[in-house]
């Protein structure tokens, strides 16, 4: 018997409709990837470097379980200059990608049955990783009509004597939401610990502006990484800043679930830092040229899209006219268009019958995905 906790793990239904296409393509029919967020471009050359130097030297060992000191003084100098927040090095724990920070706060913070809030729609691992550890997610929905944004008043009342943690994504996955800066200032003041991961900082446009908890409060345990913002997914570098007095329990919870991040990857994190800005703001340029083509040619197809989305790299488009769930109407898309996407289902039920288009892959995947979804439309 498997334990009751493993059964309330959902799939990841955008791999799902990925794997699907992946089999397709494999068996010769081509596929153009809109539904997961991975950048097509190459990561930073310096990171690269530094990773084969790193090998070459034969720094291939244990590091402290928090990660390299240079590194973790360089992501606090990164953290004072992007959010304007001094933060000592000592409070940063360096992890192999974001999502084992977050089991990590999740475990520092979670007994059995607490609870933790989340907005919805939501990127589908946190409920998953949760119920991981016992815990009960209590949604607080969303709309496109004002942008995504959470409602203050409704995490007030679904504010328990069990309740742990806020979870809060800005730029959030899947609609890429902003939350307003009068919104993270009255969450900060709730007295709650904040789960802030701002894994998609820095990919903004049109002007908006990301706010962090980071410095609005002290139970702020802020969640990072390489792998958006420098296209260094299959690194596998994230980080964590938390409380001073988290910090005992997160370094034994990292020394025995983790031991410690790769080195020679913790040595590209270190370069990618130094110099890795130009590429940045490189990528973000493009995303939003990207972003424009993605979002007109849906909306000229006569699909709703009520906001351009002002951070991250999808667009969550409204196709509950098409009269079925958004698993099956994906998997037609898939097999009418040969176009995967990720179906609305994966982001909770506030997000059923909408369907999420990542613009993180080229200008021409995007454009060929258009011109087959259009040519499909009328099928389906």
């Amino acid at each position: 018997m498997f334990a009751k906790r493993t059964q309330e793990v959902e799939p990841f239904l955008a791999m799902e409709v990925m794997e699907r296409g992946m089999a397709m393509a494999r068996a010769g029919t081509p596929i153009v990837q809109l539904g997961v967020g991975e950048p097509n471009f190459d990561a930073p050359p310096a990171a690269v470097q530094a990773a084969v130097d790193s090998l070459v030297s034969g720094e291939t060992h244990y590091t402290d379980s928090r990660g390299l000191f240079v590194l973790r003084e360089a992501i606090a100098q990164d953290c004072e200059k992007r959010r304007g927040v001094a933060v000592d090095p000592d409070r940063v724990v360096v992890t192999s990608g974001t999502s084992p920070a977050i089991l990590l706060c999740l475990n520092l913070l979670v007994d059995p049955g607490d609870e933790v809030i989340l907005a919805t729609p939501h990127y589908p691992c946190y409920p998953n990783m949760i119920a991981a550890c016992g815990g009960k997610t209590v949604l607080v929905p969303t709309g496109p009509d004002d942008g995504f944004v959470m409602d203050v008043t409704k995490v007030r009342a679904a504010i328990t004597p069990r309740t742990r943690a806020i979870f809060l994504a800005s730029p959030a996955n899947p609609t890429g939401a902003v939350q307003p800066k009068e919104v993270v200032e009255e969450l900060s003041s709730l007295g709650i610990p904040i789960l802030s991961d701002e894994i998609y900082g820095g990919l903004t446009y049109d002007g908006a502006h990301v706010t962090s908890p980071m410095g609005l409060t002290d139970h702020c345990y802020l969640l990072d990484g390489f792998s958006k913002r420098y296209a260094m997914t299959g690194f596998r570098l994230g980080y964590l800043i938390a409380p001073e007095v988290a910090m005992r329990p997160l370094q034994s919870l990292m020394q025995s679930f983790f031991i410690s991040t790769s080195q020679f990857v913790q040595q590209a994190g270190i370069a990618a830092l130094a110099h890795g800005a130009a590429q940045v703001e490189h990528m973000r340029q493009q995303y939003a040229i990207r972003r424009r083509i993605l979002v007109d040619g849906l909306r000229d197809m006569g699909l709703s899209i009520p906001i351009d989305p002002p951070g991250a790299f999808y667009a969550l488009v409204d196709m509950r006219h098409f009269e079925r769930d958004s698993l099956t109407l994906s998997f037609d898309i898939l097999d009418k268009a040969h176009v995967a996407t990720g179906p609305g289902r994966d982001f909770g039920e506030a997000a059923e019958g909408f369907i999420r288009f990542s613009f993180a892959t080229s200008r021409e995947d995007i454009e060929e995905g258009l011109r087959r979804l259009a040519r499909a439309l009328p099928e389906l």
